[in-house]
């Protein structure tokens, strides 16, 4: 009876850690701290050298979990991951991913070096265990701080995170080995990599695809998709560990195959994974922290800052600048991603490693770890905001998303009902305007539904459901969010290369001789582009209007303010594409047509 009492108390008391861990987040989540930092200190405190008192040193159970916690957050990621989003910082990010990796184990060993005094082959392990970003931490904390990053500098954060995990996890493996075995060749990791990449990629495309077409295919019971995802991604990560392939790189393209396809039960799979993440990062940086003895930093807390302070002022800049100097980045963005590269949980998960080997310093790469990622999120943490104002990488704060409610139709999988609360100074209320790809099918209206006949007109207050291409439902937000002030050009600009975006299509069609539809004369330009892009508009979005192609050449209070004109007799023959530019079109679609995105 009292092995059961144990088991008892162990559920017990884990349970309550976890529950502390997701309370404690709404008040990280209140006053922008570093999640990391609060789950961290529940473990550390709960351990053998805080109140707790809890004895655990199962690196074992921790490494299993931190595995599985891993590959959830990086298969959430991808399946978020708007493949169109990255596709134009496809080749920045993966430079970042890889070689940004390499320069910063490299640049910060020399350092570890001789401030922690190892050999080289060790201060290149802790460079690789230190070297990678966590950019969930990133993300999370311009969530909660009310940033939007401008979309390069964002979509370059985004794909670099999903990919340089697997890259570090590689190069501290590799280096775990030598220093196990004695030995290694460059012939031998070379070939490693290349097995892990390759294969890791087509385990990971093949078994998105499987998935995607199984989800589609199989009549699973109402509440069986979101587990039956989950648990494809498990599989993928698995069966690609034991191939010795890629497993976190394998799961995070499986989650941008499926993210970018049409599947069932889309948005109850993604609310679950929002879930099923949070817990394994709670259960997986309590771990963490339980294995912290704060009596043992002691003797390497001060090298370990120097580390640290090294790594963030000089080998993650030098690392960043260089792989970034073929690619059009301005300095101010060079500078914001540097300064955004933020360690985490990865971090601490890849130290624990040669503690599972049993290194003799595996203890001293673990706290050197840990303190690296305290000093990041400290410093680096609360200071991501005011360095993406400063910088002039973030724009403006948007207003507060309305309460979008997505529901699928069973059977249907190129559309689903989207329904909105009708707010009176939305633009869909003000101007009446609706996408041509979407269509009103019912108004709530007092707790009474009709039809978008019976409600017209439609009042504030009530809620409107309309079909909609799932891949396209966000794109709605901008329609019941509350219009914002825009600067009106000069309201006698119209001429044959710019014209206001409040001019009407009557009055380009009186000037101009093109044909309109029935009911389009009364749209302004403006209108016209909100109407018809499948996405907000950005400068430089085209729509063809009869012979004349309309520009957005300047947005305010996101919709278009300038308009330019490309006139037929305009048309030029397209300059050829250089080799550079022709190689990555090909790239692309490639990728495109594999992943079938």
């Amino acid at each position: 009876m009292a092995s059961l009492d144990s088991v008892s108390l162990a559920i017990l008391l884990g349970a309550v850690l976890v529950m502390a861990g997701i309370l404690s987040s709404l008040l990280a989540l209140r006053f922008g701290a570093p999640l990391l930092l609060v789950f961290l200190a529940i473990g550390m405190l709960a351990g053998d050298s805080g109140p707790g008192q809890l004895q655990f040193d199962d690196v074992r159970t921790t490494y299993l979990v931190g595995s599985v916690a891993l590959a959830l957050i990086l298969f959430d990621g991808g399946l978020r991951t708007r493949f169109a989003s990255i596709r134009t910082v496809l080749a920045p990010s993966v430079v970042l991913a890889t070689i940004g990796v390499l320069l910063t184990a490299m640049i910060t060993a020399p350092f570890a070096k001789y401030a922690l005094d190892l050999n080289w082959t060790e201060s290149l392990l802790v460079g690789a265990v230190v070297a990678s970003t966590d950019a969930a931490a990133v993300f999370l904390l311009v969530h909660t701080q009310g940033l939007r990053l401008r979309p390069r500098v964002g979509a370059t954060l985004e794909a670099e995170s999903g990919t340089n995990d697997p890259f570090a996890i590689f190069l501290t493996l590799m280096l775990v080995e030598y220093i196990s075995l004695g030995s290694s060749s460059p012939g031998h990791v070379l070939i490693e990599f290349v097995q892990e990449a390759v294969l890791g990629a087509v385990v990971g495309v093949i078994g998105g695809r499987l998935v995607v077409i199984a989800l589609n295919q199989v009549a699973l019971p109402q509440g069986l998709h979101a587990p039956f995802v989950t648990t494809g991604a498990l599989v993928i990560f698995g069966g690609s560990q034991i191939m010795h392939a890629s497993g976190f790189l394998a799961v995070y393209l499986a989650g941008i195959i499926i993210g970018n396809r049409p599947t069932r039960a889309h948005n109850s799979v993604v609310a679950f994974l929002d879930a099923a993440t949070w817990l394994a990062q709670i259960v997986m940086f309590v771990l963490l922290g339980l294995l912290v003895s704060p009596s043992r930093l002691g003797a390497s807390v001060l090298p370990a800052v120097a580390v640290a302070l090294m790594l963030m002022l000089v080998a993650r800049p030098l690392a960043v600048l260089a792989c970034l100097a073929p690619f059009r980045f301005n300095w101010r963005e060079r500078v914001f991603i540097a300064w955004t590269g933020l360690r985490g949980a990865v971090a601490i998960f890849l130290a624990s490693i040669p503690m599972l080997v049993g290194l003799s310093k595996a203890y001293l790469y673990f706290d050197v770890a840990f303190v690296v990622v305290i000093i990041s999120l400290l410093l680096q943490g609360w200071t991501l905001a005011p360095a993406a104002r400063k910088l002039h990488v973030a724009l403006p704060r948007a207003e507060r998303g309305p309460r979008r409610v997505e529901l699928d139709l069973p059977g249907q999988l190129e559309q689903q009902l989207v329904g909105y609360p009708v707010r009176p100074k939305s633009l869909y209320f003000r101007r009446g305007l609706i996408p041509s790809w979407s269509k009103p099918t019912l108004v709530i209206r007092n707790e009474s539904i009709l039809t978008p006949t019976e409600a017209d007109p439609v009042a504030p207050g009530d809620y409107i459901y309309l079909l909609a291409p799932p891949e396209k439902a966000e794109a709605l937000d901008r329609f019941f969010v509350d219009m914002q002030p825009s600067s009106a050009p000069d309201p006698h600009l119209l001429g044959d290369f710019m014209v206001s975006g409040e001019h009407t299509l009557a009055e380009l069609a009186e000037i101009y001789g093109v044909r309109l539809g029935a009911d389009d004369g009364k749209l302004t330009l403006a209108d016209y582009f909100d109407v018809h892009l499948d996405r907000a508009p950005k400068e430089g979005a085209e729509l063809a209007l009869d012979t004349i192609v309309l520009v957005a050449r300047s947005i305010s209070g996101g919709r278009v303010n300038v308009v330019g004109l490309r006139l037929p007799e305009e048309d030029e023959t397209p300059a050829p594409l250089t080799r550079t530019q022709a190689l990555r079109r090909k790239l692309a679609d490639v990728w495109a047509s594999v992943a079938g995105v």
